[in-house]
Protein backbone atom coordinates (compact mmCIF):
# COMPACT_ATOMS: atom_id res chain seq x y z
CA UNK A 1 0.00 0.00 0.00
CA UNK A 2 1.82 3.10 -1.12
CA UNK A 3 -1.08 5.67 -0.49
CA UNK A 4 -4.56 6.12 0.57
CA UNK A 5 -6.56 7.65 -1.91
CA UNK A 6 -8.37 10.97 -0.88
CA UNK A 7 -11.91 10.76 -0.91
CA UNK A 8 -14.48 13.55 -1.48
CA UNK A 9 -17.45 12.43 0.80
CA UNK A 10 -15.06 12.51 3.39
CA UNK A 11 -13.86 15.93 3.02
CA UNK A 12 -10.10 14.18 2.92
CA UNK A 13 -7.41 17.04 1.85
CA UNK A 14 -4.24 15.29 3.25
CA UNK A 15 -1.69 17.54 4.40
CA UNK A 16 2.19 17.20 2.50
CA UNK A 17 4.10 19.54 4.38
CA UNK A 18 6.01 18.33 7.03
CA UNK A 19 6.93 21.35 8.86
CA UNK A 20 3.04 22.56 9.15
CA UNK A 21 2.13 18.74 10.91
CA UNK A 22 5.06 19.50 13.59
CA UNK A 23 3.52 22.49 14.38
CA UNK A 24 0.12 21.24 14.50
CA UNK A 25 1.91 18.70 17.00
CA UNK A 26 3.90 20.71 19.18
CA UNK A 27 -0.13 23.25 19.44
CA UNK A 28 -0.66 20.25 22.62
CA UNK A 29 0.72 21.61 25.99
CA UNK A 30 0.55 18.47 27.51
CA UNK A 31 -1.07 19.96 30.50
CA UNK A 32 -3.97 17.88 32.89
CA UNK A 33 -3.88 15.06 30.53
CA UNK A 34 -1.82 11.76 29.57
CA UNK A 35 -4.15 11.01 26.76
CA UNK A 36 -4.09 12.37 23.40
CA UNK A 37 -7.00 11.53 20.47
CA UNK A 38 -6.32 12.34 17.06
CA UNK A 39 -9.42 12.51 14.67
CA UNK A 40 -8.83 11.81 10.95
CA UNK A 41 -5.16 10.54 10.88
CA UNK A 42 -5.22 9.58 6.97
CA UNK A 43 -2.25 8.64 6.39
CA UNK A 44 -0.15 9.78 9.80
CA UNK A 45 1.51 12.91 8.87
CA UNK A 46 0.16 14.49 11.87
CA UNK A 47 0.06 11.25 13.76
CA UNK A 48 4.55 11.00 13.55
CA UNK A 49 4.48 14.10 15.38
CA UNK A 50 1.99 13.28 18.38
CA UNK A 51 3.82 9.68 19.02
CA UNK A 52 7.13 11.86 19.48
CA UNK A 53 5.48 13.62 22.33
CA UNK A 54 5.62 12.33 25.96
CA UNK A 55 2.01 10.90 26.03
CA UNK A 56 -0.09 8.25 25.36
CA UNK A 57 -1.69 8.57 21.20
CA UNK A 58 -4.71 7.33 20.00
CA UNK A 59 -6.25 7.94 16.94
CA UNK A 60 -10.10 7.65 15.41
CA UNK A 61 -10.37 6.89 11.83
CA UNK A 62 -13.47 6.38 9.92
CA UNK A 63 -11.75 5.24 6.32
CA UNK A 64 -11.03 1.59 6.55
CA UNK A 65 -8.23 2.45 4.04
CA UNK A 66 -6.49 4.87 6.15
CA UNK A 67 -7.00 2.26 9.08
CA UNK A 68 -5.32 -0.24 7.19
CA UNK A 69 -2.61 2.06 6.29
CA UNK A 70 -2.15 3.04 9.87
CA UNK A 71 -1.48 -0.49 11.06
CA UNK A 72 1.14 -1.13 8.19
CA UNK A 73 3.25 1.39 8.61
CA UNK A 74 2.61 2.74 12.28
CA UNK A 75 3.64 -0.07 14.51
CA UNK A 76 3.10 2.32 17.71
CA UNK A 77 -0.63 2.84 17.37
CA UNK A 78 -1.03 -1.29 17.33
CA UNK A 79 -4.40 -1.36 19.59
CA UNK A 80 -4.77 2.23 19.87
CA UNK A 81 -6.84 3.06 16.66
CA UNK A 82 -10.61 3.13 16.77
CA UNK A 83 -11.89 2.04 13.38
CA UNK A 84 -15.41 4.59 14.15
CA UNK A 85 -17.08 7.82 13.25
CA UNK A 86 -16.01 9.90 16.25
CA UNK A 87 -19.03 11.53 16.25
CA UNK A 88 -20.77 8.20 17.59
CA UNK A 89 -18.58 6.84 19.20
CA UNK A 90 -18.44 6.43 22.98
CA UNK A 91 -14.95 7.78 23.62
CA UNK A 92 -15.11 8.64 26.84
CA UNK A 93 -16.18 4.70 27.71
CA UNK A 94 -13.15 3.93 25.52
CA UNK A 95 -10.67 5.55 28.03
CA UNK A 96 -12.79 4.77 31.51
CA UNK A 97 -13.38 8.24 32.11
CA UNK A 98 -9.96 9.89 31.93
CA UNK A 99 -8.99 13.27 30.79
CA UNK A 100 -7.86 13.44 27.45
CA UNK A 101 -6.79 16.04 24.31
CA UNK A 102 -8.09 16.15 21.08
CA UNK A 103 -6.12 17.29 17.93
CA UNK A 104 -6.55 16.68 14.57
CA UNK A 105 -6.08 18.05 10.37
CA UNK A 106 -10.66 18.38 10.40
CA UNK A 107 -12.29 17.42 7.61
CA UNK A 108 -13.78 20.93 6.88
CA UNK A 109 -17.49 18.84 6.17
CA UNK A 110 -18.17 18.40 9.73
CA UNK A 111 -15.29 20.55 11.40
CA UNK A 112 -18.20 22.22 13.39
CA UNK A 113 -19.60 19.05 14.65
CA UNK A 114 -16.48 17.98 15.88
CA UNK A 115 -16.49 21.01 18.18
CA UNK A 116 -20.33 21.00 19.40
CA UNK A 117 -19.43 16.80 20.09
CA UNK A 118 -16.67 18.42 22.29
CA UNK A 119 -18.03 20.95 23.92
CA UNK A 120 -20.51 17.71 24.80
CA UNK A 121 -17.66 15.96 26.40
CA UNK A 122 -16.00 18.87 28.17
CA UNK A 123 -15.49 17.99 31.83
CA UNK A 124 -12.91 15.31 29.96
CA UNK A 125 -11.22 17.64 27.34
CA UNK A 126 -9.02 19.97 29.08
CA UNK A 127 -7.52 21.10 25.04
CA UNK A 128 -8.49 20.66 22.07
CA UNK A 129 -6.43 21.62 18.79
CA UNK A 130 -5.98 21.46 15.09
CA UNK A 131 -6.95 23.01 12.23
CA UNK A 132 -10.61 23.82 10.64
CA UNK A 133 -10.98 25.81 7.25
CA UNK A 134 -9.78 29.40 8.50
CA UNK A 135 -13.03 31.14 8.66
CA UNK A 136 -14.45 28.64 11.20
CA UNK A 137 -10.75 28.90 13.22
CA UNK A 138 -11.44 32.60 13.06
CA UNK A 139 -15.11 32.51 14.26
CA UNK A 140 -14.23 30.04 17.17
CA UNK A 141 -11.72 32.26 18.38
CA UNK A 142 -13.41 35.72 17.17
CA UNK A 143 -14.34 38.48 19.98
CA UNK A 144 -17.91 40.36 20.25
CA UNK A 145 -18.35 42.82 17.65
CA UNK A 146 -17.24 41.30 14.76
CA UNK A 147 -20.07 39.83 11.73
CA UNK A 148 -18.37 36.75 12.36
CA UNK A 149 -18.50 36.24 16.04
CA UNK A 150 -21.58 33.94 16.34
CA UNK A 151 -23.20 30.82 18.02
CA UNK A 152 -19.62 28.64 17.65
CA UNK A 153 -17.51 32.41 19.59
CA UNK A 154 -20.05 32.20 22.33
CA UNK A 155 -20.02 28.29 23.20
CA UNK A 156 -16.64 27.69 22.69
CA UNK A 157 -15.55 30.84 24.93
CA UNK A 158 -17.98 29.72 27.37
CA UNK A 159 -16.11 27.35 28.77
CA UNK A 160 -12.13 27.35 26.92
CA UNK A 161 -10.38 30.14 26.34
CA UNK A 162 -9.45 30.14 22.87
CA UNK A 163 -6.51 31.07 20.45
CA UNK A 164 -5.76 31.63 16.97
CA UNK A 165 -2.63 30.28 16.15
CA UNK A 166 -1.48 30.60 12.35
CA UNK A 167 -2.76 30.30 8.57
CA UNK A 168 -1.77 27.38 6.39
CA UNK A 169 -1.94 27.72 2.65
CA UNK A 170 -4.14 25.65 0.37
CA UNK A 171 -1.16 24.92 -1.53
CA UNK A 172 -0.06 22.09 1.25
CA UNK A 173 -2.53 19.90 0.38
CA UNK A 174 -3.31 16.89 -1.79
CA UNK A 175 -6.22 17.53 -2.87
CA UNK A 176 -5.74 21.16 -2.22
CA UNK A 177 -8.34 22.75 -1.27
CA UNK A 178 -10.78 25.97 -2.56
CA UNK A 179 -9.50 28.00 1.26
CA UNK A 180 -7.30 28.57 3.44
CA UNK A 181 -6.56 26.89 6.65
CA UNK A 182 -5.87 28.21 9.86
CA UNK A 183 -5.13 26.23 13.29
CA UNK A 184 -6.38 27.57 16.57
CA UNK A 185 -6.44 25.79 20.33
CA UNK A 186 -9.00 25.68 22.97
CA UNK A 187 -7.70 25.06 26.60
CA UNK A 188 -10.53 24.66 28.85
CA UNK A 189 -11.44 27.50 31.55
CA UNK A 190 -9.91 26.68 35.17
CA UNK A 191 -13.53 27.15 36.35
CA UNK A 192 -15.69 26.18 33.13
CA UNK A 193 -19.12 25.53 35.34
CA UNK A 194 -21.66 28.02 34.59
CA UNK A 195 -23.78 30.26 36.89
CA UNK A 196 -26.93 29.66 35.39
CA UNK A 197 -28.53 26.40 33.89
CA UNK A 198 -26.65 25.21 31.29
CA UNK A 199 -28.81 23.83 28.95
CA UNK A 200 -30.54 26.96 28.49
CA UNK A 201 -27.62 29.46 28.11
CA UNK A 202 -27.28 27.13 25.06
CA UNK A 203 -30.51 27.72 23.86
CA UNK A 204 -30.59 31.58 24.73
CA UNK A 205 -27.27 32.10 22.63
CA UNK A 206 -28.83 29.83 19.57
CA UNK A 207 -32.37 31.45 19.58
CA UNK A 208 -30.35 34.88 19.47
CA UNK A 209 -27.88 34.10 16.52
CA UNK A 210 -30.85 32.54 14.61
CA UNK A 211 -32.00 35.81 14.35
CA UNK A 212 -29.31 37.91 14.77
CA UNK A 213 -30.30 41.07 12.37
CA UNK A 214 -33.06 41.45 15.25
CA UNK A 215 -32.77 43.34 18.85
CA UNK A 216 -33.04 40.31 21.77
CA UNK A 217 -36.29 42.24 22.17
CA UNK A 218 -37.49 40.82 19.83
CA UNK A 219 -35.26 37.46 18.63
CA UNK A 220 -36.24 36.27 21.82
CA UNK A 221 -39.82 37.07 22.13
CA UNK A 222 -41.00 33.07 22.81
CA UNK A 223 -39.01 33.09 26.02
CA UNK A 224 -42.39 34.92 27.47
CA UNK A 225 -40.30 37.89 29.50
CA UNK A 226 -42.88 40.49 31.55
CA UNK A 227 -42.56 43.68 29.50
CA UNK A 228 -40.97 45.47 32.14
CA UNK A 229 -37.42 42.86 32.10
CA UNK A 230 -37.85 43.16 27.99
CA UNK A 231 -37.34 46.99 28.62
CA UNK A 232 -33.98 46.43 30.05
CA UNK A 233 -31.27 48.54 28.44
CA UNK A 234 -29.79 44.79 27.18
CA UNK A 235 -32.62 43.96 24.97
CA UNK A 236 -31.73 47.32 23.07
CA UNK A 237 -28.88 45.02 21.56
CA UNK A 238 -28.35 42.47 18.75
CA UNK A 239 -26.97 38.97 19.72
CA UNK A 240 -23.07 40.00 18.27
CA UNK A 241 -22.92 42.67 20.91
CA UNK A 242 -22.81 40.31 23.96
CA UNK A 243 -20.21 38.52 25.46
CA UNK A 244 -20.36 35.32 27.46
CA UNK A 245 -21.22 37.20 30.77
CA UNK A 246 -24.07 38.88 29.48
CA UNK A 247 -25.15 35.85 27.73
CA UNK A 248 -24.96 34.46 31.30
CA UNK A 249 -27.09 37.48 32.20
CA UNK A 250 -29.62 37.03 29.98
CA UNK A 251 -29.94 33.43 30.72
CA UNK A 252 -30.53 34.13 34.35
CA UNK A 253 -32.99 36.48 33.39
CA UNK A 254 -34.86 34.18 31.49
CA UNK A 255 -34.88 30.99 34.46
CA UNK A 256 -35.86 33.51 36.82
CA UNK A 257 -38.80 35.70 34.83
CA UNK A 258 -39.23 33.85 31.49
CA UNK A 259 -41.30 30.96 30.03
CA UNK A 260 -38.80 28.14 29.47
CA UNK A 261 -40.61 26.27 26.62
CA UNK A 262 -38.31 26.01 23.73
Amino acid sequence: MDKVRAKKHLGQHFLTDESVAKRIADTLTLEGYKKVLEIGPGMGVLTKYVLDKPIETFVVEIDTESVDYLHQYYSKLHGHIFAQDFLKFNIVQAFNQEPFAVIGNFPYNISTQIVFRVLELRDFIPEFSGMFQKEVAERICEKKGSKTYGILSVLTQAFYETEYLFTVSEHVFNPPPKVKSGVMRMRRRENYSLPCNEKLFFTVVKTAFNQRRKTLRNSLKSFGLPDDIREETIFNLRPEQLGVEEFIDLTKKIEVHGVQNQ
